[in-house]
C-alpha cells in the first residue's frame, strides 16, 4: 500500500496517517546518526509528519531532528514539522503559556531545529495561571510573523479548547485546529466522548500519541520483567513503568492477544491500526528506536486491510 494522507482537522494541511515522534528516543536513546536512518526510513514509507517538543531531552531532541533533516538534504516543504511549547527551562518565565514564553520559547525551538518555521506549534499543556486570551493572541502572533502556520493544543480539556475558540472567534483570530491527546485501546474517553462536540463545532483534528500505551500494547511486558532495551528500562521512565505495568492493565493486554491472532497480525499492529481507524484522528504519532520497527508491515501492507476490518466498538 501507499501511505494515506489526511487533512489536519478542517485545515488544508495534509499529514500522513502515521507519523513519527521524537519523545523518549531522540537524545535519550538515539543520536544524529541513528536518527537519520530512522527518519529516512519513515520518509521512504510515506511519512511526512514529524513531531517534537522543547522539553524532549531538554531541547536535544529538536537539535537532533533539525541536524538530521539538514544532513539528509530534505526539501523543507516536503515535510510537516511540529513542536510544542510549555516547559522550556527552570526560570519563572521559562515555562507556561505567557506571551513572553510562547514567543521566546518558539524562537529557541526554531534555533535548535535550524528552521525558519514549524508547520504546527502546540501548547503542550494548559496553563491555568495565564489568561487564555493572552495565549490565543500569542499563538496568532507566531502565525502572523511566519514562525508557525497553524497552532493547536496538547492534553487540553474540551472546555479549555472551547474557551480558546470563543476568544479566537470574538477577536477574529485563528483558533486551535488540532489537539494532541493520548489515545489507545486503554485510554479512550477524551477522544471518543469528551471531544465529540469539538469535531463538528470547530473542525478539530487529532494527532494522537502513545498508540501502544508506551509499549504496553506490544505485549512485550510482563509483571516484573522489563526488556533491557525498552523505554521502561530507562531510569527516568521507571515511575511510568510502575504506573503502567499493573495487573489490571496486563490482563487487558492478554485479553486482546486472541483478537490479534484471529486477524493474523501482531498486537502492536492491531493497536496502531485501531487508532488510525477513528475518522477524527488525522495522524497517529508513533515512536521507534530501530529501523526494523519503522519498516515493518504497519508502514507497508497491512494498514488498509485492518482499517476495513476493525470496528471501533467491539474491542
Amino acid at each position: 500500500m501507499t501511505m494515506q494522507y489526511k487533512n489536519l482537522g478542517r485545515s488544508g494541511l495534509k499529514v500522513s496517517q502515521l507519523s513519527y515522534g521524537a519523545w523518549v528516543s531522540f537524545g535519550n536513546q538515539l543520536d544524529v546518526k541513528e536518527a537519520k536512518s530512522l527518519l529516512q526510513c519513515c520518509r521512504d514509507h510515506g511519512v511526512n509528519f514529524f513531531d517534537n517538543a522543547e522539553v524532549y531531552a531538554n531541547g536535544r531532541a529538536e537539535e537532533i531532528m533539525g541536524q538530521a533533516i539538514r544532513e539528509l538534504g530534505w526539501k523543507r516543504s516536503d515535510v510537516v514539522v511540529s513542536t510544542k511549547i510549555f516547559w522550556g527551562g527552570q526560570g519563572p518565565n521559562d515555562k507556561g503559556l505567557s506571551r513572553k514564553h510562547i514567543i521566546e520559547g518558539t524562537k529557541a525551538s526554531l534555533k535548535r531545529l535550524d528552521m525558519d518555521y514549524v508547520d504546527v506549534i502546540y501548547c503542550h499543556r494548559p496553563d491555568v495561571s495565564t489568561p487564555i486570551e493572552e495565549t490565543v493572541r500569542a499563538m496568532n502572533f507566531l502565525i502572523d510573523h511566519g514562525m508557525a502556520f497553524y497552532w493547536g493544543t496538547s492534553e487540553w480539556s474540551a472546555q479549555q479548547i472551547t474557551e480558546a475558540w470563543g476568544v479566537a472567534d470574538r477577536l477574529d483570530l485563528v483558533g486551535p485546529i488540532v489537539e494532541q491527546p493520548e489515545y489507545n485501546l486503554l485510554s479512550r474517553h477524551k477522544v471518543e466522548s469528551e471531544f465529540l462536540p469539538l469535531y463538528s463545532n470547530h473542525g478539530l483534528g487529532l494527532t494522537t500519541w502513545s498508540p501502544l500505551a508506551s509499549g504496553v500494547l506490544t505485549g512485550k511486558y510482563k509483571k516484573g520483567a522489563i526488556p533491557p532495551d525498552s523505554r521502561f528500562a530507562l531510569e527516568n521512565y521507571k515511575n511510568l513503568a510502575n504506573r503502567s505495568l499493573v495487573d489490571d492493565v496486563l490482563k487487558k493486554v492478554d485479553g486482546l492477544k486472541p483478537i490479534a491472532d484471529e486477524l493474523g497480525v501482531p498486537l502492536s499492529q492491531l493497536a496502531i491500526a485501531w487508532c488510525a481507524a477513528n475518522p477524527n484522528v488525522s495522524s497517529v504519532i508513533t515512536g521507534a528506536t530501530k529501523e526494523s520497527q519503522v519498516c515493518s508491515r504497519p508502514f507497508k501492507t497491512y494498514l488498509e486491510d485492518l482499517l476495513v476490518g476493525i470496528s471501533m466498538k467491539p474491542i
